[in-house]
């Protein structure tokens, strides 16, 4: 039976392969419990979810992979309540809250910093070469866009329109939408663009390749491990000391222009979010911005550098 879910997963929603394989790893978690348990899986109880969820917490994970194990047996119990919907199946999972999470909220740069990170790249040894340009026009797409690193390496030339600065990306659940390429990441497409064509000449590559936007060493689709990999180098060779990953781009991107006054529902489009709630951790961001601001320029501020040291000053003229 999983396997009829993987491949609805695969053929209906159109999930990617990677999204997929995490289905497909927290389920196993799941049936190899039930297994060992010998609990058949219509005759799953509450307390045999309880006794999931504790296992789960003995094997040291926490409350938020916890939470998204539990998300992934729940879209399989609801696949098979649909598959068969005369033989009565209970959800096993219905009215499951999960576990409390912490609040957290997304790691981004400030705009003075991913100038920093942007002006970096293909500077840190001092020569451009293939790659570092590259690197520069795979950033500035990302922070342009807001696309995520799957979205980004997915990218085929022909889903660019440089004239009117858009590109077309294929997001979670194969829905496409259109974004936006800025002047920065236009200028840096129009200088990769010939550098690719060079890069690539006479190599035997495969098809794909040929249609690909951004290219590897050997001419291949770059991966998005490849990405990752790049950014986490850039990332050393400047004074930046925050966690730093392709989705820090898109992070930042939608925190920078909700900062300068964009509409929350544009950002949502942008982004390709479903839900107008998964946005809204933005406006925390910045609010979480302004009141450390706040707290550094207000007179009255605890944290304010001017009133501790006033304070200081003041117990040192205690008798």
């Amino acid at each position: 039976m999983l396997e009829r879910y993987l491949a609805y997963l695969r053929s209906v929603r159109g999930l990617s392969e990677n999204t997929i394989r995490a289905y497909e790893r927290d389920v196993r978690t799941y049936l190899d419990y039930l297994s060992q348990a010998g609990v058949e899986e219509a005759q799953v109880r509450d307390a045999t979810v309880r006794s999931f969820v504790t296992s789960l917490l003995d094997r040291g994970l926490k409350a938020r992979s916890v939470n998204r194990v539990l998300s992934g047996v729940r879209g399989y119990c609801r696949f098979l309540q649909r598959l068969e919907p005369d033989r009565e199946r209970r959800d096993p999972l219905d009215g499951f809250r999960g576990m409390k999470t912490p609040s957290r909220l997304p790691s981004f740069l400030f705009e003075e910093e991913m100038g920093e990170l942007l002006d970096a790249s293909g500077q840190a040894s001092g020569v451009e070469t293939y790659l570092s340009i590259r690197d520069r026009a795979a950033l500035e797409i990302l922070y342009s866009t807001g696309c995520r690193v799957a979205e980004l390496v997915g990218l085929d030339l022909a889903d660019l329109d440089l004239k009117q600065g858009t590109a077309r990306v294929m997001g979670k659940g194969r829905k496409e939408r259109f974004v936006f390429l800025g002047k920065a990441a236009l200028q840096a497409l129009r200088d990769y663009l010939p550098r690719r064509a060079a890069h690539l000449g006479s190599r035997a590559v495969s098809e794909d390749a040929r249609g690909a936007l951004l290219l590897n060493r050997q001419g291949e689709r770059v991966t998005d491990r490849g990405i990752r990999y790049r950014v986490r180098r850039l990332v050393l060779s400047t004074r930046i000391r925050k966690h730093c990953s392709p989705h820090t781009f898109r992070h930042s991107m939608a925190t920078h222009v909700l900062d300068r006054g964009a509409d929350i529902r544009v950002v949502q489009e942008l982004l390709g979010h479903a839900s107008i709630s998964t946005t809204q951790i933005y406006t925390h961001v910045g609010l979480a911005r302004l009141q450390s601001v706040y707290r550094l320029a207000h007179p009255h501020s605890r944290r304010s550098a001017s009133g501790a040291a006033a304070a200081d000053a003041a117990r040192e003229r205690r008798p």
